[in-house]
């Protein structure tokens, strides 16, 4: 009896402490003392709660090394997308070799998940990266021949992995290293001390709807002036100093494009300089020419893919050919001179089971043959590495064996050779013959995912990724 009461006594004098406690946190009052803190007293790094439309391009600057005698020794490079005459073709007077033996694998460097290709320049590579922890677009810079990361310069911009980040290549000369990144932000830099020379939001200068996928197009430079397509709500196509960032020119948005994922193509047209984009909604030319650079010359709307990734490709003075994926196949635009004006209509469109056609890497011209990897909707050619004639976009002149599909992977011709990446980080090497490839050799670079950046050359060294690393090959 007496342990009943013991027991009764204690239940009810916990009772009535947790009634007074519920009772005393209901009526007592909160300080109302506050101090002010200086920012960064709580201990987070600098600009982790930056907001999506608060971004300082270029802010954070990293040094881990200096370019040696031989790094700054080096000549040449690969200095944008496609290289500096847009075919993604080398003609280099090394010899470029497919030994038995494996190509030999100089350097690894791991990334953020992303598709963002180097560019290389004076013995430095470039490329673009997103780091997740930092929530940050990095361009970073390393050594061409040892791999030795040399600096970085990064911005926080807080993104979701959408099929990864960064998706566009550098392009680089004397003076400059400028980046567009996932966001449509531009980035000029020194490319020896990697100083900020200046910045260019394309969401907010131009009103830009920046594509789902994120930002997939790559800077060209021509002649000291960025070209580029913010696709915006005034303006097609833009003019930027290189060595200011001043917008010197642009292209009113008159036929209503939208960013694509695609990237403006230099071409001239029945002898005239011009400046070839596809935005979703349509193709346009805009001139390239002093006297009147900027002026919208043509378009074109029949061609109207919902996504598109590769860029257009010039076969002939006045013939240009279109291809995209997610079923849309491939189109040839004549375009031509009409009077005083200019004219342009798509001459035939087909379905990718019906003909050429590619989903994410632009095709090459080489030798009278177009050379492309069939989408995975192109019937029975699906994945293949395979040869067309300009001539007829409907009978492919030569395609790999049954075993040889690449998916989404890269290529590049160097010399009389072709390299292909397969989307599981595997090289192939074929021989150009006059129509048709023969296969050479085939290495394991990587156990890749993603394998989907394009590929970058210079000095004998070949650069390839997949979605989580770099690597540098010896291939002379």
């Amino acid at each position: 009896m007496k342990s009943e009461s013991i027991v009764t006594a204690a239940t009810v004098v916990a009772a009535l402490a947790f009634a007074g406690a519920v009772a005393w946190w209901h009526v007592y009052p909160p300080k109302r003392e506050l101090a002010v803190q200086a920012p960064g007293a709580d201990g987070r790094p600098p600009g982790s709660a930056r907001r999506v439309d608060d971004v300082r391009i270029g802010e954070f600057f990293m040094r881990y090394g200096e370019a040696s005698a031989s790094d700054r020794a080096a000549a040449g490079g690969w200095q944008c997308f496609r290289g500096a005459q847009a075919s993604n073709i080398v003609r280099t007077p090394e010899k470029i070799e497919a030994p038995q033996e494996d190509y030999p694998v100089l350097w690894r460097v791991s990334t953020g998940e992303g598709h963002a290709s180097p560019a290389i320049f004076n013995g430095l590579v470039y490329f673009l990266d997103y780091d997740e922890a930092l929530s940050a677009d990095a361009l970073r810079c390393f050594s061409l021949e040892s791999g030795r990361e040399l600096w970085r310069r990064w911005y926080r911009v807080p993104l979701k992995r959408n099929h990864g980040f960064s998706r566009t290549s550098p392009a680089v000369a004397d003076g400059y290293v400028i980046t567009m990144g996932p966001q449509g932000h531009l980035m000029c830099c020194d490319p020896l001390s990697g100083e900020l020379r200046w910045s260019l939001d394309v969401q907010k200068e131009f009103k830009t709807e920046v594509p789902f996928w994120y930002t997939g197009q790559c800077p060209r430079v021509d002649g000291g002036t960025l070209v580029v397509a913010p696709a915006g709500e005034e303006v097609l196509l833009a003019g930027i100093d290189c060595a200011t960032g001043s917008v010197v020119w642009t292209t009113p948005n008159t036929p209503g494009f939208k960013m694509s994922h695609s990237s403006v193509m230099p071409m001239t047209i029945e002898g005239k300089k011009t400046y070839v984009y596809v935005g979703v909604g349509g193709v346009c030319g805009v001139s390239a020419e002093a006297e009147d650079r900027g002026a919208l010359l043509w378009s074109a709307a029949k061609w109207q893919p919902s996504v598109v990734a590769p860029s257009p490709l010039q076969l002939s003075s006045g013939a240009v050919f279109l291809v995209a994926g997610y079923g849309t196949g491939g189109a040839l635009l004549r375009v031509g001179r009409a009077g005083q004006g200019w004219s342009a209509a798509v001459a035939e469109q087909y379905k990718p089971s019906e003909g050429l056609s590619s989903e994410q890497q632009t095709p090459i011209l080489y030798r009278d043959m177009i050379i492309s990897v069939m989408p995975k909707d192109g019937g029975g050619l699906r994945g293949k590495l395979v040869c067309y004639s300009p001539s007829d976009l409907h009978s492919p002149v030569w395609s790999s064996g049954a075993d040889e599909r690449f998916g989404l992977g890269p290529y590049m011709v160097i010399n009389d050779k072709l390299f292909v990446l397969k989307d599981d980080g595997e090289l192939y090497v074929y021989e150009i013959l006059p129509r048709s490839m023969r296969l050479l050799k085939r290495q394991r670079v990587m156990d890749g995912v993603d394998a989907w950046g394009p590929m970058a050359y210079a000095n004998g060294r070949l650069i390839v990724r997949d979605a989580h690393e770099v690597a540098c090959l010896k291939i002379n």
